[in-house]
């Protein structure tokens, strides 16, 4: 039996989009056009099945141009990428819900998908009723959905509200629900879109953790879509990353974030030949010096600066960062005070730098950096790039960061891990 439960192979996808008609300025013209019409909407008609492989119509779309990859059975892939990258396209051919165009996909084991909210539920049925026609459809029997259906309830939070029918459901219910049928009909390969958004914390917390235990501990094959990065870092080994409709990079979870966040590979460069210094590079760091793009709630980020002095010189500088949250807030400011206040000889040459941000400070998510050299007496500032690098913070939940055993949301950007004093009479 082969180990691969999933292979796709040139796969693509194309979509017809409307175009913009033009019309006729003069009444010939409008009488001409009147005449064509029915051969060009005949003409049309036919053509909207028949998209060639190679055809660069101005009138087709492809969401998806010559995908290849494999999952092998109990792997969880992460898949992530921007808004309209081709994420959804890709899960729902997977799914066989939509054909591809070109390309051959070859899956072993029985799929369960959950894309939007509510898939596969009919919304005049009841809860209950929705659970044995989704275990119909992947082909279990009665008496097999008897014995999961306890759990899947349970596992859902709804047992109130089983017998109701599901178009009463808030769209968190609908997930609770549409999860627990999924993950717990003995599904071989499970295909999870975003849709876990919609949960709440605690229970996107039991939804990461049973998917775990279906790699884990059941051998099942995974495939996770989210622009969660803390949580495709926490439960994929593999991802690979979509833009455009064409993978640009498969590789370790923690590479593929990498590229995603800094696509220029930390390149930078800005060097001007007329300033006393200029930035290299820029590269986070964990505590044993490892170039690493997601650190643990509970350990220190290094950022280490790489910059060049252009010329032999006597004076004093300083280097400093900006933190800004993934929406571009301002979080803090540092410059290096102390090494501003030495008054160094230096040589033309390349140095560099580490600057600690202390663990228990940042909370989880993705942060990015800006960095700066410039000097007093005049003040100037020599550069300052503003998106050098970015790094995003990983709670692993063990229950020993600032966030203790509790698993919602927890608000604000930066969670330290203050000492508390009680006195007890």
């Amino acid at each position: 039996m082969s180990n691969i439960a999933i292979k796709v192979e040139n796969l693509s996808k194309a979509y017809r989009i409307g175009q913009k008609e033009s019309r006729a300025d003069t009444l010939g013209g409008a009488l001409a056009s009147w005449v064509r019409a029915p051969f060009q909407n005949f003409k049309k008609l036919r053509n909207l099945s028949q998209i060639n492989a190679n055809s660069n119509d101005t009138d087709i779309f492809w969401a998806l141009r010559d995908i290849n990859f494999e999952v092998k059975h109990g792997e969880v892939l992460g898949i992530i990428g921007k808004n309209g990258a081709g994420k959804s396209t890709l899960l729902k051919i997977l799914s066989q819900i939509t054909e591809p165009t070109t390309g051959h996909i070859d899956i072993h084991g029985r799929v369960a998908s959950l894309l939007e909210v509510g898939t596969g539920f009919n919304p005049e049925l009841t809860g209950r009723e929705n659970i044995y026609l989704n275990g119909t459809i992947l082909g279990m029997t009665r008496r097999e959905i008897d014995r999961k259906f306890d759990e899947i309830v349970d596992f859902s939070g709804v047992e109130k509200f089983i017998d109701t029918p599901v178009k009463r459901y808030s769209s968190g219910m609908k997930v609770r629900l549409a999860f627990a049928v999924a993950a717990n009909l003995d599904p071989e390969i499970l295909i999870i879109d975003e849709v876990l958004a919609v949960g709440d914390a605690e229970f996107q917390k039991k939804c990461l953790g049973k998917m775990q235990d279906l790699s884990g501990k059941e051998g099942r094959t995974v495939l996770f879509v989210s622009h969660d990065m803390s949580a495709v870092q926490r439960l994929c080994s593999k991802s690979f990353l979509l833009q455009n409709g064409i993978i640009l990079i498969q590789d370790t979870t923690e590479k593929v974030i990498s590229f995603y966040l800094d696509p220029n590979h930390n390149i930078i460069s800005f060097v001007p030949e007329d300033s006393l210094i200029g930035l290299l590079k820029v590269e986070i760091i964990n505590p044993q010096f490892k170039i690493v793009k997601s650190i643990d709630v509970q350990s220190r980020v290094g950022i280490n600066i790489f910059y060049r002095i252009n010329n032999d010189q006597k004076t004093s500088y300083t280097l400093g960062i900006n933190i800004y949250d993934e929406s571009g807030s301002h979080l803090f400011t540092s410059h290096d005070v102390e090494f501003a206040r030495k008054n160094i000889s230096f040589k033309r040459g390349d140095y560099s730098c580490v600057v600690w941000i202390p663990e228990n400070l940042l909370a989880e998510g993705v942060f990015r950096v800006s960095v700066a050299g410039m000097s007093y007496n005049p003040y100037i500032v020599h550069f300052h790039v503003l998106d050098a690098t970015s790094f995003f913070i990983v709670d692993m939940l063990d229950g020993t960061s600032a966030r203790g055993n509790y698993s919602g949301k927890m608000p604000g950007q930066i969670r330290p891990l203050l000492k508390w004093e009680h006195q007890i009479n």
